[in-house]
């Protein structure tokens, strides 16, 4: 009987695997059912003695994960949080209460189908969370306890504990709690320097739909995915499934480390569908110590609207080939306006490091202390420079939405690239908030199918420079045009204000 299995068994891995190792399908089978293979020099017996297929089972792939579950599984913990405010945020693992950078990228991503808002509920929130230290630290996701009033944990030996938040980290959806009782609590490791690959094997532990400690198995889909404007964190994506009740639960490696804290998922039902993000241990256990240690994060802040330096603005400078982050606004008073920094800087390197993108330049800020005196080399007038500024100590969105920017001299153009312009009016200023007596051309209509249109310049735009310069009337601009043509530059930059703000968008050179 077992000879029976046995040959059933390779007869399967067989018809999938078709050859292996250049053995036929038909030599195979011969050696399946015990005859001899005397083209190979090798007996039955022989063949048998070998491990059949031993490359068919990943390596360390378990048979079982109950060691390691039942090892971590007093850890985790159930999180309940309730609240008298009425914008508590609910467990973003059923689509409820998901930060607006999550939701945009989500709905973009996958062809508009996030999940859809709930209707009003009484305000409680239902998470998972573990223990970090015997003394009763915890950790979750922010979205989870934000705004909570009364948070109750439940551990896996059916005891209940309140607990308080010593820190909170909406960037990065973090949350540190504690509870302050007389027990030493058990605890798991959040890993500091994880090494993994796409394929490992990850098992999540958590609180799916309140049905207290549940385990899942999967492996990791993706490293380094950039979830909206989710500046300071990169996501791991898994599939080992995550259902609402699973935010702020531990993702363990098969060694029972910590290698993520699951954070979000996508889907149309608020039901697992395999594409889950979680925060990696790295980047959290940079935010809990901070929060360990002060109660908040505190990030480098420069105080400019940037922007990336696309190929067209790269031609437009000069500056063919190199990456870096394009200063369109200054805030008024803070680090960069005292610093020194000018609009249509663009910011090349930080301490040496080259800046790829406004995101990276966004993040290398935000991994350096405020108050540190940073070097940058910029591109200016042609040229690089270096400017030393100390940082500031990054505000709250709130704040930042509120900071007024520096007001410089606007421009006046004519019309040119596909696009009718007028002169700024003082009902447009006083519309848009631009200073009186500030000069500028209205875009009142864009050519169909023209450059312009395809850079996304529409009805209502205000251009307030172009090249660089504060251009008087359309002399001017005709000076500036034939400068960047003498030069050898193909396009030309200009400032726009428009609904989303101000930016930098270069068009092509028309012909003479």
């Amino acid at each position: 009987m077992f000879e029976k299995e046995g040959s059933f068994f390779l007869m399967k891995s067989v018809k999938r695997l078709g050859i292996l190792g250049g053995v036929s399908l038909a030599v195979l089978s011969m050696a399946a059912a015990g005859l001899a293979v005397d083209s190979f020099g090798a007996s039955a017996h022989a063949q048998q003695s070998q491990p059949p297929f031993a490359s068919a089972v990943p390596a360390g792939a378990p048979m079982s994960f109950a060691d390691l579950i039942e090892s971590v599984s007093p850890s985790v913990v159930t999180i309940q949080a309730s609240a008298s405010v009425e914008d508590l945020e609910l467990d973003g693992a059923e689509g409820e209460g998901i930060p607006p950078q999550f939701r945009e990228w989500l709905e973009r991503q996958f062809g508009g189908q996030g999940p859809a808002q709930p209707a009003p509920r009484p305000r409680q929130s239902l998470g998972s969370g573990f223990f970090i230290s015997a003394d009763g630290l915890v950790v979750t996701n922010n979205h989870v306890v934000a705004g909570a009033t009364e948070i109750e944990i439940g551990t896996s030996d059916g005891e209940t504990y309140s607990a308080r938040i010593i820190g909170l980290d909406p960037q990065t959806d973090l949350a540190l709690l504690k509870v302050d009782e007389e027990v030493e609590f058990p605890y798991v490791t959040l890993d500091r320097d994880p090494e993994y690959r796409v394929g490992d094997w990850v098992v999540a532990v958590g609180n799916p739909f309140g049905l207290g400690g549940t385990a899942t198995a999967g492996i990791i889909s993706a490293t380094g995915r950039e979830i909206g404007n989710s500046t300071y964190n990169d996501f791991m994506q898994i599939d080992a499934p995550i259902n609402r009740g699973n935010s702020g639960g531990p993702t363990f490696d098969l060694n029972g480390n910590v290698v993520g804290v699951n954070s979000q998922i996508f889907s149309p039902t608020g039901g697992n569908v395999g594409i889950g993000f979680a925060i990696p241990s790295d980047v959290a256990s940079r935010i809990i110590d901070q929060l360990r240690e002060d109660g908040r994060v505190s990030r480098g802040w420069l105080g400019v609207q940037i922007q990336n330096v696309t190929e067209d603005i790269a031609a437009a400078m000069g500056i063919e080939g190199r990456t870096g982050a394009i200063v369109s606004s200054i805030v008024a008073g803070g680090p960069a306006d005292e610093g020194g920094f000018e609009r249509e800087d663009v910011i090349l390197e930080v301490e040496g490091n080259e800046v790829e993108s406004s995101r990276d330049l966004t993040r290398q800020i935000g991994d350096i202390a405020a108050g540190e005196r940073v070097r940058f080399t910029i591109w200016r007038d042609g040229r690089e420079q270096t400017l030393r500024v100390r940082l500031g100590d990054r505000p709250s969105e709130n704040d930042l939405n509120e900071m007024p920017s520096t007001e410089e001299e606007a421009v006046e153009v004519s019309r040119y690239f596909g696009m009718s312009l007028t002169p700024l009016t003082d009902e447009v200023r006083e519309a848009r908030g631009i200073s009186a007596g500030s000069d500028g051309l209205v875009v009142e209509d864009v050519e169909t199918g023209s450059e312009a249109a395809e850079k996304g310049f529409s009805r209502g735009d205000v251009i307030l420079e172009a090249g660089g310069q504060a251009l008087s009337g359309t002399d001017t601009l005709a000076a500036v045009i034939a400068e960047a043509r003498q030069d050898g530059r193909s396009a030309i930059l200009l400032l726009v204000e428009g609904r989303g703000g101000q930016r930098y968008s270069a068009l092509q050179l028309e012909d003479e």
